[in-house]
């Protein structure tokens, strides 16, 4: 587990520092470095999506998420529950924009084969290295992302201790169910979802990326529908 104490850490540090950042830069600055950093985010999320390989599954898998996002209304339910944390802190109507710089962060941070192979080889083998990689890259993303986006980024260390941890526990029971195939689609999926959240970063969408997470989850499901029936 110190891989991803040390990768939490470095999200916190990277997240304090680009708050501390953001202050001092004006607000004409700080929309231009949003804007910017959503074009990046659209190029991540671009090279990741054209990796996709069955187009069909993917489409299946967004368009059931987005169903299941919009009847359960989990966007809604997550900017509520954001702003009754909030309201402990301050009152100035930023719950939902805090919420979404979770979301956003989270995605970022935790969407890719190198967290779920390199929690693996942690947890199999003891191998940090590509934790340890990622550390550094998640503490310039912290410093860039709550630069720009504020303090709900910060709130993805946790996230990330509980998911690559989980994996990191449970990799013995875990690898035998995540097939090469399952990583890459979830992958995919995640970068299409990336690459909408850098279309709202850039002002170009309103998408409710919230609503689209459930996707996510939907992958597997597909894959093993497929292999059930064919």
């Amino acid at each position: 587990m110190t891989a991803v104490i040390i990768n939490t850490i470095a999200i916190i540090l990277g997240s304090i520092l680009g708050l501390l950042l953001r202050k001092g830069i004006p607000q004409s600055v700080a929309d231009a470095l949003m804007k910017g950093l959503g074009l990046c985010t659209i190029i991540i999320g671009i090279q990741g999506a054209v990796k996709e390989q069955n187009i069909l599954l993917l489409i299946m898998a967004v368009v059931i998420g987005i169903f299941i996002g919009e009847s359960i209304d989990l966007d809604g339910k997550i900017n509520r529950f954001a702003e009754r944390v909030m309201s402990h802190f301050r009152d100035n109507g930023d719950s939902a924009k805090t919420a979404e710089a979770f979301i956003t962060a989270c995605l970022i941070m935790n969407v890719g084969a190198m967290v779920i192979v390199g929690s693996l080889d942690a947890g199999l083998s003891r191998n940090y290295t590509m934790l340890y990689t990622k550390s550094l890259l998640d503490f310039i993303s912290g410093i860039m992302l709550a630069a720009t986006l504020g303090i709900g980024v910060m709130g993805s260390g946790l996230f990330t201790f509980l998911f690559q941890g989980t994996i990191v526990v449970m990799a013995a029971y875990i690898a035998p169910y995540l097939s090469d195939r399952l990583i890459a689609e979830i992958n995919c999926t995640g970068c299409l979802l990336i690459l909408a959240i850098g279309l709202n970063m850039a002002g170009l969408s309103k998408f409710k990326v919230i609503n689209f997470l459930p996707g996510l989850f939907v992958v597997p499901i597909i894959l093993l529908v497929q292999k059930l029936l064919f």
